[in-house]
Formats: C-alpha cells, structure tokens, sequence
C-alpha cells in the first residue's frame, strides 16, 4: 500500500498542482490527505488536487514521486481510476 505523487506541472487557478492517488483504498488516499491536513474538498473524484508548495510536505510525509503517466497506470491497476464524464 503506497500513496503517489506526481510533480506539481498541472495547471489551474493560477499555480501548479500535482495529483495524490493511492493504489490500495480510497480510505489510504483520505488518512493520508488528512494527516497532511489537506481538505476534503481537494478531493476529485480519485485523487487530491495538492498545490505544489505542499509537494515536499507530501514527499516528507511518505508519498512516492513518480510521473504523470506511471500515475494513472497504478491508479487503472489498483481498480481506483474514476474517469471524468464515466458512471462510477
């Protein structure tokens, strides 16, 4: 069980975002994002939206770097993956 990250190159609202999975559970992914103290509401559909200045905090509380594509790779494999515009 590991939660990922992805480097902070997305961008939105005027800064860079980085995507938090976990290929384990849904309820990995929110302790980890809560003891981070990242909102709930940064929560998109399988993944949290985290602004980059967070990432290191991410990185130093456990969270694996890798890239974008590996990402959605693990987070397919894990049966996690919610698409955008799919039912659920």
């Amino acid at each position: 069980m590991t939660v990922y990250i992805d480097p902070p190159t997305w961008p939105g609202h005027g800064r860079l975002w980085s995507h938090l999975v976990s290929d384990a559970s849904f309820a990995e992914l929110h302790a980890f994002a809560e003891r981070l103290g990242v909102p709930r509401r940064a929560f998109e559909r399988d993944h949290y939206d985290l602004p980059s200045h967070r990432y290191a905090d991410a990185v130093a509380a456990g969270a694996v770097e890798i890239g974008p594509k590996e990402l959605v790779r693990r987070l397919t494999t894990a049966g996690l993956r919610r698409p955008k515009g799919r039912a659920h």
